[in-house]
């Protein structure tokens, strides 16, 4: 039991699938198990809203966004320009 705490204790891994009002985003254990979820606004509020709740989780090793059209691109801006 301890081996497997250590291996889930401080590194995350982030996922965002895309919608058009609403990005609904996950936060993953580095063995896969779901920690919490979010649902943002598309918006810069929203995404700022994400990125304070994801750095409450530990060493981001991954963040993937599901690219469906344009409705990751501002996602994308504001992840990056963070």
């Amino acid at each position: 039991m301890d081996t497997v705490e250590t291996a889930r204790f401080g590194h995350v891994v982030f996922g965002v699938d895309t919608h058009k009002y609403i990005h609904v985003a996950a936060v993953m254990d580095s063995i896969g198990g779901i920690l919490a979820t979010l649902t943002i606004a598309t918006d810069v509020a929203g995404y700022k809203q994400l990125l304070e709740w994801a750095a409450g989780f530990g060493k981001i090793i991954a963040f993937g966004i599901e690219g469906t059209g344009p409705l990751w691109c501002w996602a994308d801006l504001v992840l990056e320009a963070e």
